[in-house]
């Protein structure tokens, strides 16, 4: 049987794997190098693929994808409140569970520009992003399952302005409006009620320092 926390660990060193394979393929001009980093890349995709529902086929898609030297990738997410209450939507690949709207931030955007846009796109109001509220490692946080790629999530306080989209011109299923002791099944690969409370805080008290790691 597992230890605990093995789970985290075995994904960290898949992680780790995957990324001296692409960091050592970026800046290899050997080919026997070069050869080697690929059967580190094989390596990874094959243990990723033994615990989990992808083949290595796809797994290894995923990864020739990334490129360059290896860095983690950048999830945005926005807060906002209404009297205390917080805007969750549900995802269409996460039915029954909720989180706050974002994803990953895109390459000519900035930060807040990247939250706001996700805003918009998952819950059809339009937002002005305030306050940075924190930037935290994924893995550190305790979020499950474990993701193959390293990522920094920042949390993003987003004053509301208008509501520009109708329910069924969005990406999600649901968005609702909830307090803090009544929140509904989250999805916990994305946000954490934790997380929330410490949005809150923020919320009541714009003074308090931008949480990170």
């Amino acid at each position: 049987m597992s230890e605990p926390g093995s789970s985290a660990r075995w994904m960290e060193w898949v992680r780790a794997l995957q990324a001296i394979s692409q960091t050592g393929l970026h800046y290899a001009q050997n080919p026997y190098d070069v050869q080697r980093y690929r059967e580190i890349g094989t390596l990874a995709a094959a243990m990723l693929a033994e615990r989990t529902t992808l083949d290595i086929a796809e797994i290894l898609t995923l990864h020739a994808a990334e490129f360059g030297y290896a860095t983690p990738k950048v999830d945005v997410r926005g807060i906002v409140f209404r009297d205390d209450r917080i805007l969750l939507i549900s995802e269409i690949m996460d039915a029954g569970r909720w989180t706050v709207p974002g994803g990953w931030a895109d390459v000519n955007e900035t930060p807040a520009q990247a939250v706001v846009r996700e805003v918009r796109e998952e819950s059809g109001f339009e937002t002005r992003a305030v306050k940075l509220l924190a930037v935290y490692d994924r893995e550190q946080q305790g979020h499950v399952p474990p993701f193959p790629f390293h990522v920094y999530k920042l949390f993003f306080l987003c004053r509301m302005k208008s509501r520009v989209a109708a329910a069924q011109d969005l990406e999600t299923l649901d968005v609702g409006w909830f307090a803090l002791n009544e929140l509904p099944p989250l999805s916990e690969g994305r946000v954490l009620s934790a997380q929330l409370s410490l949005a809150l805080d923020h919320y009541r008290d714009p003074s308090l320092p931008t949480a990170f790691d």
